[in-house]
């Protein structure tokens, strides 16, 4: 379980790497929806071989008006990455790349690489690679977001191929009201949407802005189905893109294959 000194430690590792990576050692761009910090799970993760750096785009309402604001931030905010040094860009916040579709996830994806030269992946993407990688195909699904937001991401997980058994959230829009959210809190709902769903196979727990690494193992023991969350796959993606394995041993069936 992390500890909120695990978290504290994290946070100064990660900044530090965000500045001082050695000489050689890959960066990895991060276009986050709102604080360009480096989250504290990437240095849990991956305390060594990749450093992090990062922009914000500013975004203030997980809605849709709030994700067409920052839409045109997306690419030039890339190139500054890529001038920073980044070998690789992924865009988190997983609803601002699904809200619009699995056709548009992927363009946006198209647009990220030739703008900044770059390879690169969002976080809607890593989490629909770690379904696939985990053999899912019969998903409940627990988010921080509101009804129209939900809708949405069904329709994106539906395009990819996926039966959507049940999706619920949290009824969040405002970005500062993430940070309301528990640890207990989130592990009972995530545990109460999928104990909704029969016969699911999986859960996803969606959105970037959830603290879900040590949440991973343990929902896993009381579903007995494998678990995917937004950050922490986003970040295994994103490693994986500058040649990393993105395994990440203790927290869950996907981070530790």
């Amino acid at each position: 379980m992390i500890t909120r000194r695990d978290v504290l430690k994290g946070a100064v590792l990660s900044a530090a790497m965000s500045t001082c990576g050695a000489a050689g050692t890959p960066t990895l761009g991060l276009l986050l929806p709102v604080d360009a910090t480096v989250p504290p799970e990437a240095a849990l993760m991956y305390p060594n071989g990749v450093r992090f750096q990062c922009e914000s785009l500013g975004l203030a309402k997980m809605t849709p008006a709030g994700y067409d604001k920052v839409l045109d931030r997306i690419t030039p905010m890339a190139k500054v990455l890529a001038q920073q040094g980044a070998a690789g860009i992924t865009l988190m916040g997983t609803s601002l790349s699904f809200y619009k579709g699995a056709a548009f996830n992927r363009e946006l994806t198209q647009r990220i690489a030739q703008a900044s030269g770059c390879p690169a992946v969002t976080m809607s993407t890593a989490v629909i690679e770690g379904l696939r990688s985990v053999g899912a195909k019969r998903v409940a699904v627990a988010t921080a977001y509101d009804a129209e937001v939900n809708r949405r991401l069904q329709v994106f997980l539906q395009e990819e191929g996926f039966e959507v058994l049940v999706v619920r959230g949290l009824g969040v829009e405002r970005v500062e009201d993430i940070h309301g959210v528990t640890r207990d809190g989130l592990f009972n709902f995530s545990l109460s949407v999928f104990e909704s769903a029969r016969h699911a196979d999986s859960l996803l727990v969606s959105c970037g802005g959830l603290h879900t690494l040590d949440l991973l193992a343990p929902l896993e023991q009381r579903c007995k189905v494998p678990v995917v969350s937004s950050l922490p796959h986003a970040l295994r993606a994103g490693v994986r893109l500058i040649g990393l394995s993105g395994r990440a041993p203790g927290y869950g069936t996907l981070l530790s294959a």
